[in-house]
């Protein structure tokens, strides 16, 4: 990858930081200690969790200022690259807590990864803490901390990743409140999602694209897929794929009621590629099939 900074281990990471490496697989490390350096792209093999020293104006979350000032935190999964190349030099601030996968290998923690969507989110849509979240996150690393400071023995790793559980179990629990203390934002978001999808289904884009995706809908309304599918789900209660499934049926029984076309021709007009995924997708949405549809009505 051109113009990317690599690091493939913690040690290697410990060393860009002038961090002392005392665990192979998992680190604490204190950005403050590192020397001035210049903006760069930067990719980690690792899980990277950033806790960010920021001040009230530094973010924007959607249309306004956050209104959270003591921290915040930024999630990064391995392969993923933040940054961005400049000539500008500027002084490392914060903490990162970074752990290797191969650390969660035959844990319950490595098997539940998938759960945790944040470290997919955009840096836009990073989790903001109040005052006394940010203690408890604090508390969580002195912890984990405390365990690499230990001599490694047959419970290190259990202890330390047991308490990268506890910390990411919290940052859930404060996402949750993040998207509630946002709740006018995300209203927004959602009025935007059903704009998007009445002038979708009015328009030619089914033809022309086929039927609207997850990734899609978030792309537009500029969020990451699964901070998009989170919020969806939290504002409606079902995901956003079962969201836009309801808009197709809404449109299809308009369609079908009218009775100019085959169910052939609204099938693909709809964006379906193939008329019989229209009809097992209505039928399991409403019980009866588009021509029984038609029939009853």
């Amino acid at each position: 990858m051109d113009g990317v900074v690599n690091f493939s281990s913690i040690k290697e990471y410990n060393a860009f930081n002038h961090n002392e490496t005392l665990h192979p697989l998992a680190g604490v490390v204190y950005l403050d200690k590192a020397a001035p350096r210049r903006n760069r792209r930067l990719r980690y093999e690792f899980y990277t969790i950033f806790l960010k020293k920021i001040h009230c104006g530094d973010l924007r979350y959607g249309l306004g200022n956050y209104d959270y000032e003591e921290g915040t935190l930024i999630f990064l999964a391995p392969g993923q690259v933040i940054g961005q190349n400049t000539e500008d030099y500027y002084r490392p601030e914060g903490i990162a807590l970074v752990f290797h996968p191969d650390l969660l290998l035959g844990t319950s923690l490595g098997k539940n990864m998938s759960n945790y969507h944040f470290f997919s989110y955009a840096v836009n849509e990073a989790l903001h803490l109040a005052e006394q979240e940010r203690k408890i996150i604090l508390e969580c690393i002195a912890k984990i901390e405390n365990e690499l400071h230990h001599a490694i023995d047959k419970h290190s790793k259990q202890l330390v990743v047991n308490t990268i559980e506890l910390f990411l179990n919290y940052c859930t629990r404060f996402y949750d409140r993040q998207f509630i203390t946002r709740d006018t934002i995300n209203k927004g978001v959602l009025e935007k999602f059903e704009d998007l999808m009445n002038d979708y289904f009015l328009s030619d884009k089914p033809v022309n694209i086929g039927l609207p995706t997850v990734a899609w809908c978030a792309g537009e309304l500029n969020l990451s897929a699964n901070y998009f599918g989170d919020l969806i789900k939290k504002e409606t209660g079902v995901s956003p794929q079962e969201y836009i499934q309801s808009k197709v049926i809404n449109a299809a029984k308009s369609r079908i009621f009218d009775g100019n076309k085959s169910i052939s021709e609204i099938a693909y007009d709809l964006g379906f590629k193939y008329p019989a995924h229209f009809t097992r997708l209505f039928k399991q949405k409403t019980g009866v099939t588009p021509n029984e549809y038609r029939n009853l009505n």
